[in-house]
């Protein structure tokens, strides 16, 4: 009996460690879904100076003093359409990463726009609201200023359409994100 009461604390402090440490991998991989474009590990970057999102990590800044940079090519002037596209999967991506197990933010454009500015449980603004590619109703646009149409696949794969330069949707100018597979 004495040489149970000498291991019984040490058995009971490895079983609280097991069961941490069973709670942290659960709220750290919350979600167990699949998504075939955005695989396990490293997201290799889209384009050329962009950096990579590895899986269980937060690409948002550690000071928090100010938005991500993600979106700081958005609607830029030398980019494309293409660039400004993967830029806004770029941003969701990161909202599935902060919000683990969550999903995409869901709604119409101006409310998903509102939870990328900050209207979110952090406070926290992946895009700046005064962001060059926000309109005057809030909402998320394309270049050419047409509000882009934002079509949930699944909890957490979204259609980004774009209307292209012609501002009107279904025509053959429009863009969008996943771009078609060959």
């Amino acid at each position: 009996m004495p040489a149970l009461r000498r291991i019984l604390p040490s058995l009971a402090v490895g079983l609280l460690a097991l069961v941490a440490l069973v709670l942290w991998r659960r709220a750290d991989h919350g979600d167990t879904s699949t998504d075939s474009r955005r695989p396990a590990g490293i997201r290799l970057p889209a384009s050329p100076g962009a950096q990579p999102v590895v899986a269980g990590t937060s690409p948002l800044p550690a000071s928090g003093d100010g938005p991500s940079p993600i979106a700081a090519d958005l609607n830029a002037p030398v980019g494309n359409i293409r660039r400004d596209l993967e830029i806004v999967d770029e941003l969701l991506i990161a909202w599935q990463s902060n919000f683990p197990g969550q999903g995409n933010p869901v709604g119409e454009n101006a409310e998903i726009t509102a939870a990328l500015t900050g209207e979110n449980r952090l406070g926290f603004a992946f895009i700046p609201r005064g962001h060059r590619a926000i309109n005057t109703r809030g909402e998320l646009c394309d270049r050419w200023g047409t509000p882009f149409r934002l079509h949930q696949l699944s909890g957490t794969q979204m259609e980004i359409r774009s209307a292209g330069p012609d501002r009107t949707f279904a025509t053959g100018d429009d863009a969008f994100w996943p771009p078609p597979a060959p």
